[in-house]
């Protein structure tokens, strides 16, 4: 790998997105590992009934893709608030878009297509806000930096909003 390839990889821009795709992963892999194994324990418990409402069955779902983003976010040390951001912005689509549903306007399949494709938009956003902590490699905080010192401290190297 070469100098330039390897500072390319550093950019701020390039850690953004590589923490931006760690977050989509995360909550690829609760939606297909989590939904099946709700359903396989609940089901029996008559849980395919609640599911078969359109609301909450895009919230279940938006919630077994926030459970493992926010685990990575805890692992990763991000601040509660963006944790807190990146979870609204896995259900603040959906919330928006039932009064649609609600009155025809949506299809229950427009409905998931459109919320999920507004959801990676409210997730970019959300990372946007607080971009200081996506644009470093490692946890949340760079070594130089610890967390008596605040999330505003100067710290060598660190783009600045």
């Amino acid at each position: 790998m070469t100098a330039m390839t390897s500072s390319r990889l550093r950019s701020p821009a390039a850690q953004f997105l590589r923490h931006y795709l760690e977050m989509v992963i995360a909550m690829l892999a609760g939606m297909m590992i989590l939904g099946p194994l709700e359903s396989f324990l609940l089901n029996p418990l008559g849980w395919d009934g609640v599911r078969a409402i359109p609301e909450f069955d895009v919230l279940i779902m938006a919630t077994n893709m926030t459970l493992p983003m926010v685990g990575w976010m805890l692992y990763r040390r991000h601040s509660a608030g963006a944790m807190m951001l990146m979870a609204a912005a896995m259900y603040l689509p959906f919330l928006v878009l039932f009064p649609f549903e609600w009155t025809g306007v949506l299809s229950y399949g427009t409905l998931l297509g459109l919320g999920h494709t507004l959801m990676f938009a409210a997730m970019f956003a959300a990372m946007w806000v607080h971009r200081r902590e996506f644009i470093h490699s490692g946890s949340a905080l760079p070594p130089t930096q610890t967390r008596s010192q605040g999330r505003d401290a100067p710290v060598e190297g660190r783009i600045e909003p």
